[in-house]
């Protein structure tokens, strides 16, 4: 954390806060207390098993309360002022907290609960860990329209709260992601992202790791190095390559993996990070330059579970949008969303090379 300080304090309900400050902020040290007066948090969900699948859901009561698109002098994110008793007392470049309304929460004091197993009306309490990571005090925005500085905090605070959150008693995995846009089903305009620590391993992990027991422990490396042979390479550098991969699902699909064996972000180096904050930047402005307007997206950021496959599950990022063209979106129908039986609208190649493109005029429109 060369650099960027780190502040922990405490909401007025007993949520944590984590303020990360650029290396030059010009904010004071000194922060302002909670002094909200706040009813308790809500009692952690539940999970249910679904004994078709053996996976677990969440039935988060609590979640229906969030607030959809306030306007600016309300924003919930935003540093606390007269008018808006935000999330967040002081002034800030990035700050964590935990959610208000998280579909994963503190142990009540059952312990880990064994989710190993398949039956009849299984359920088990929800325990884990959902914070929300602001990227700046701006009410728009997105990480793309961030300072290469400023992304660099945000990836300081991804690293930090990935190493802290897999600490904790009965974590199974930690998962970043910024949700984009109406499309996806955002609710605050505000820059921001989230971070889930899960009770268990991911069904999309579960899938991934099935495969690496029946191809081998190099299959994430293979894969790298199998594209970046093709033509559909978007975006490379001397630690990380972007492209879109051979079977794509969605009509914008772009993977991006670090070139050494990385698990998650707590193992990055301090020289993936570097060029990580310049790489992104320009993948997600180029996202942008496909149309008039901004892209919708999901950036999933793919990590190895705690406490197995560290040696052969690579920390990946997963960004897709349903955006299919300037005034068209591909909805999940019958077929992807029944069956999980995927019919790709785009060819990947054909993707790439419109991602190379725009990525290209980003650069010269708007550089990092």
């Amino acid at each position: 954390m060369t650099g960027i300080p780190k502040q922990v304090h405490t909401l007025a309900d007993g949520r944590e806060l984590i303020y990360f400050d650029d290396p030059d902020s010009a904010l004071p040290a000194e922060r302002r207390a909670d002094e909200r007066e706040l009813p308790p948090r809500p009692s952690t969900a539940q999970m249910r098993q679904d004994v078709l699948t053996g996976e677990w859901v969440t039935v988060a009561a609590a979640r229906q309360t969030r607030v959809m698109l306030p306007p600016a002098h309300l924003d919930p994110l935003s540093p606390q002022t007269p008018g808006n008793p935000s999330e967040i007392p002081s002034a800030y470049d990035v700050a964590v907290f935990e959610n208000r309304s998280p579909s994963f929460g503190p142990d009540p004091g059952e312990g880990p609960a064994d989710l190993s197993g398949l039956a009849l009306g299984r359920s088990a309490t929800a325990v884990g860990r959902c914070e929300v990571v602001c990227f700046s005090p701006e009410h728009e925005g997105s990480f793309g329209s961030l300072s290469r500085e400023r992304a660099r905090t945000v990836i300081e605070a991804w690293a930090d709260r990935t190493a802290e959150l897999s600490a904790l008693p009965g974590v199974a995995q930690v998962f970043p992601f910024e949700n984009r846009g109406e499309a996806i089903g955002v609710t605050l305009r505000h820059p921001h992202g989230q971070i889930y620590a899960y009770p268990y391993i991911t069904p999309r992990t579960q899938r991934l790791l099935a495969a690496i027991e029946e191809y081998g422990p190099s299959l994430q490396a293979d894969l790298l190095a199998f594209e970046q042979k093709g033509e559909r390479i978007v975006l490379s550098g001397e630690h990380w390559t972007a492209f879109v991969p051979y079977a794509a699902r969605w009509p914008v699909e772009v993977h991006l993996m670090p070139h050494a064996q990385v698990p998650d972000f707590a193992a990055t180096t301090h020289a993936q990070r570097e060029e990580l904050s310049t790489l992104y930047l320009r993948l997600l402005r180029g996202v942008d330059a496909l149309y008039d307007d901004p892209t919708p997206y999901i950036a999933a950021w793919h990590q190895a579970p705690v406490r197995s496959h560290r040696d052969s599950v690579r920390l990946t990022l997963q960004l897709t949008s349903p955006r299919r063209g300037a005034d068209k979106l591909k909805y999940l129908a019958g077929s992807e969303a029944a069956m999980g039986a995927w019919v790709a609208d785009i060819p990947p190649e054909h993707q790439a090379e419109r991602l190379r493109e725009a990525i290209a005029h980003a650069d010269e429109t708007n550089p990092v």
